[in-house]
This record gives C-alpha cells, sequence and structure tokens, in this order.
C-alpha cells in the first residue's frame, strides 16, 4: 500500500467483489420495495456512498467511466427522491 492511499481504500480493495455486489443488491431491492420514505432514505444512503466512492476515485478514471457513474448515479438519486415524494 503506498503512504497516500488511505487504509479504508486498501481494505475496500481486498474486499470480495461477488460479496460487495451481492448486499448492494440486496439493499437497493429492499430500498425499492420498501414502503414510501423507508425505501427512499435507504436509497439516498445508497447514494452518498457512491458519491463518496466517487470522489476518491475521480482521477484514475477514464472519461467513459466518469460518464457511465455520473449518469447511475443520477438515476439512483431520481429515483429516491421519487420514493420519498
Amino acid at each position: 500500500m503506498q503512504r497516500t492511499q488511505s487504509p479504508l481504500l486498501g481494505r475496500l480493495a481486498r474486499v470480495n467483489p461477488t460479496a460487495v455486489f451481492l448486499v448492494t443488491l440486496a439493499l437497493v431491492l429492499v430500498a425499492l420495495f420498501a414502503p414510501g420514505p423507508v425505501g427512499g432514505v435507504l436509497l439516498l444512503a445508497l447514494a452518498g456512498g457512491l458519491v463518496a466512492l466517487l470522489a476518491k476515485t475521480w482521477p484514475v478514471q477514464a472519461p467513459q467511466t466518469r460518464l457511465i457513474r455520473l449518469l447511475m448515479l443520477t438515476l439512483l438519486v431520481a429515483v429516491a427522491l421519487v420514493k420519498l415524494l
């Protein structure tokens, strides 16, 4: 690990990608099927985590990857706001 890299990012790099995908999928499904504001808050919490991860990885991502991630984040926030309202 580089001295400039945070310990949290080093720990995240060692996490099993399949497990992360399954946990995220479960969270999204629970949020989508949860009634109204509860689901919206869960989706906004997930969006907040994605914003933090996106901010940390922004410099090393290709422009196409950045665009796709921003579009997906926008879609997630839009769905969360629809559920809240």
